[in-house]
């Protein structure tokens, strides 16, 4: 007991790591259980999609689904810094039941491994194994993919850290044997987290802020210890950092920033660099005005969040 009074690292509020090894999750490990939304009418299921690993995806079905009707197919990736949260958070089942809903998209949201128990590239390389695993499973194996999702239609979508593995499997895949088989029409970031040493816009003067995001990336990827906060996977912005936009492996791309977040000028500079990579998709940005971040998982009932929901179900649907 004295060995674990003793701690080794606190992310307040949500996480304690003691010496001796033991992890306290103090947020996000409330559980929603998969089945039909009463609300929207939205199915959903959990299935294992990495038996090595225990990795899961949760499955979403709108209620308007018919046999040979298929839909755009949505692979979403979860927020929370790598380190928080789950596919069956409330907060997020609750979100994604609503954008299907809205949508008229079958949805796959990746349960991917959390750090500090699986510190980066963990989480990384569980959401790349899930593309591997939709592939492979979208033509024969799992039903509702089978028969509901059009393959023709495939999006890549997330919220902050989701968002960023979002961004860097559109860049992955292009040389890629995976990139061969699976094709990607769009791109959506919600708030997406990319950061970096030196401070850019609202953080040169948010200090706090800025140092808690800091020791964010520092806890999840301990491994980065010699760039830190530059490392290619947080900071692309940096030439020959990481791999250049114009590769990315996608037609569409949508960039959403809150004005209240502190990682608002890193979306706009995400944004502003991939339109002048030479690229050859379009891109737009908007800007949520008066919210913070990741404000519609948090408030989904509020006005922006319904208007978030509408903008990313025309993205989804665009002919």
């Amino acid at each position: 007991m004295e060995s674990k009074a003793e701690l080794s690292h606190l992310i307040f509020p949500y996480v304690r790591v003691y010496k001796d090894g033991t992890i306290e999750r103090l947020a996000g490990t409330e559980i929603a259980p998969a089945g039909l939304d009463p609300e929207t009418g939205v199915l959903s299921k959990d299935t294992i999609i990495i038996p090595e690993t225990g990795v899961s995806a949760r499955i979403y079905l709108p209620n308007s689904s018919k046999p040979h009707q298929t839909l755009p197919l949505v692979i979403y990736f979860h927020g929370g810094g790598f380190y928080l949260s789950s596919t069956a958070d409330p907060k997020y089942h609750h979100s994604l039941n609503r954008m299907v809903a809205e949508a008229k998209i079958i949805l796959v949201s990746v349960n991917y491994r959390l750090a500090p128990e699986t510190p980066l590239p963990g989480a990384y390389e569980d959401s790349w194994g899930a593309l591997e695993w939709v592939v492979s499973h979208a033509r024969k194996h799992e039903p509702w993919l089978v028969d509901y999702a059009d393959l023709g239609k495939v999006f890549l979508a997330g919220d902050s850290c989701g968002a960023n593995m979002a961004h860097h499997f559109g860049l992955k895949l292009k040389d890629s044997e995976l990139g061969r088989e699976l094709k990607i029409e769009g791109i959506a970031t919600i708030n997406p987290y990319f950061w970096g040493k030196d401070p850019v816009g609202v953080e040169v003067t948010d200090h706090q802020r800025k140092s808690m995001v800091d020791d964010w990336w520092m806890f999840v990827c301990p491994s980065s210890s010699e760039k830190g906060c530059d490392d290619p996977l947080i900071n692309p912005f940096i030439d020959g950092n990481s791999p250049s936009f114009e590769g990315l492996r996608c037609e569409r791309v949508i960039v959403v920033v809150a004005e209240k977040d502190i990682l608002r000028d890193r979306g706009r500079i995400y944004y502003e660099k991939l339109v002048k990579s030479g690229w050859s998709g379009t891109a737009q940005i908007v800007e949520t005005k008066g919210e913070d971040h990741i404000f519609h998982i948090f408030d989904p009932n509020c006005e922006n969040a319904k208007n978030l929901l509408k903008l990313l179900a025309s993205f989804f649907n665009q002919a």
